[in-house]
């Protein structure tokens, strides 16, 4: 499932989805590397 994660206040990372973190952060994979930030919700 892909997943999109806000990494600072700019910059957001689209990936695949790796695990959820117990600080509420989620991780995703985009080839070899591992991403973690906090989850971006959906627009309405």
């Amino acid at each position: 499932m892909l997943r999109t994660i806000q990494v600072g206040s700019c910059t957001s990372i689209q990936g695949i989805f790796v695990g959820l973190l117990t600080n509420g952060f989620i991780q995703v994979r985009v080839g070899n590397r591992v991403y973690s930030g906090r989850p971006v919700t959906s627009a309405a």
